[in-house]
């Protein structure tokens, strides 16, 4: 068993800096994407994170171990994982682009709802009632957040519709790169892993940039690619710290509140050229439902061992 520091104020804080960074990320990339296509954004995030990862491996001594990348079993599950997480970044920025920071932010928590559910029906993990009531709140906070464009999804499916499909289809992608993440976890570290996948992302986004738009960026705009670059590396590491001071479910319930945040700074501090969600008190309600929700069904089982 992991043993837990205790140190329950730093481990908020860490797990808070997660959410923040997170939170941030959809701002930072629709930022961008008004001057560079999403494949080139996507590419520059993978990788500068890749850039900044290996000497820092090299310096540790924790490179991934060449001699596993020679068992086909492991090598052929590392490429899915890489395949998968290459997918959900493509597809997120993909519909990212054609809705809003808010909108994608509070669609993409489908993605570890998604995870456990698939830990009920792949590793036959409980679930108990109170995590249902969790998921059955989130689904309907789903409903009335999005309740003024369920037109765009369900009648008329225009362009806004297919982003939202585009980011569901994202987490999809997501929860079949965690679950061969958990597989994986057994043979490489988390960091082995995501350093081979950061590369790989890397070579398959390469061929499809578009450079010519890069003098177009401002200087804040390339403060932005390089936040978004670096987003992945800082929030994974407060993550990873957090977890050694405080229960891995006051974590999840601390990072739950994401959503909420992207909602609160789009709407308190709109950007130019940035989309703002019209929201009224039912979707205000249903962002609050979605993230509940999320908490209820992440968290209820530890409460209920306890």
């Amino acid at each position: 068993m992991t043993t837990i520091s205790g140190r329950w104020k730093l481990g908020i804080l860490l797990a808070l800096s997660t959410a923040t960074m997170w939170g941030l990320l959809p701002i930072a990339l629709s930022g961008l994407l008004t001057t560079i296509d999403p494949v080139t954004t996507t590419f520059f995030r993978l990788s500068l994170a890749a850039a900044l990862m290996t000497p820092y491996l090299i310096v540790r001594r924790r490179l991934p171990n060449r001699g596993k990348l020679r068992v086909p079993r492991l090598f052929f599950q590392l490429t899915a994982a890489g395949v998968l997480l290459c997918g959900n970044y493509g597809l997120y920025i993909f519909g990212l682009e054609r809705t809003s920071p808010e909108a994608a932010q509070v669609m993409i928590q489908v993605a570890p709802m998604l995870l456990l559910l698939a830990g009920i029906f792949l590793f036959k993990e409980p679930f108990s009632s109170l995590q249902w009531l969790g998921f059955f709140a989130f689904g309907s906070g789903l409903i009335l957040f999005f309740n003024h464009h369920l037109g765009d999804v369900f009648a008329d499916f225009n362009d806004y519709g297919a982003g939202l499909l585009m980011i569901v289809l994202a987490a999809m992608c997501w929860t079949g790169y965690a679950i061969i993440q958990k597989i994986l976890l057994q043979q490489f570290t988390s960091e082995e892993t995501m350093l081979a996948i950061y590369w790989l992302g890397t070579l398959a986004f390469l061929p499809f940039c578009n450079f010519s738009t890069l003098d177009q960026l401002t200087g804040l705009q390339w403060g932005l690619l390089a936040f978004c670059g670096l987003n992945t590396i800082i929030a994974y590491g407060c993550f990873a710290e957090a977890l050694v001071h405080i229960e891995a479910s006051r974590v999840s319930a601390t990072i739950a509140m994401t959503p909420l945040l992207t909602v609160g700074i789009v709407q308190l501090m709109p950007f130019e050229n940035i989309s703002v969600e019209p929201l009224g008190f039912i979707s205000l309600l249903g962002a609050s439902m979605v993230v509940a929700g999320s908490i209820t069904s992440a968290a209820a089982k530890k409460v209920h061992k306890t």
